[in-house]
């Protein structure tokens, strides 16, 4: 295992998070059937939004949360889905990663998860 040190890693640890959220049976239709995402178009802004939290480079350019509200009122996005999203992505870092930034990015997913799934939720009761 290796440092987490460089965008390559970055985009490495996000291109085998995503392969297997793709064949995930408990989150992985958001992606393939709600949202039907477009992946060479999604995996470069996730290796920018990682590498602007991770290492401080502004390479991202969006609202995260934004984008999730429509597929949240298509089909609930629960906070058991969040949950099973952060398992795949701490398994994932965990199988590939060590040190200061691996633990960040844990750290960072956990707290985007939370508030993902918070806020998912509340939009779900005012609508």
């Amino acid at each position: 295992m290796k440092n987490l040190e460089t965008r390559k890693d970055i985009e490495d640890l996000v291109n085998r998070f995503y392969d297997k959220v793709q064949k995930d049976e408990t989150i992985g239709f958001f992606f393939n059937d709600v949202a039907k995402v477009d992946w060479s178009h999604h995996l470069p802004k996730m290796y920018s939004f990682w590498e602007t939290l991770l290492f401080g480079q502004i390479s991202y350019k969006g609202n995260p949360m934004a984008i999730h509200f429509p597929i949240n009122a298509e089909v609930p996005m629960e906070k058991f889905h969040f949950e099973h999203w952060i398992k795949l992505w701490i398994e994932t870092v965990e199988e590939n990663f060590t040190g200061e930034m691996a633990e960040l990015a844990i750290y960072k997913a956990k707290n985007i998860a939370n508030l993902m799934a918070h806020k998912m939720e509340v939009a779900r009761k005012l609508n």
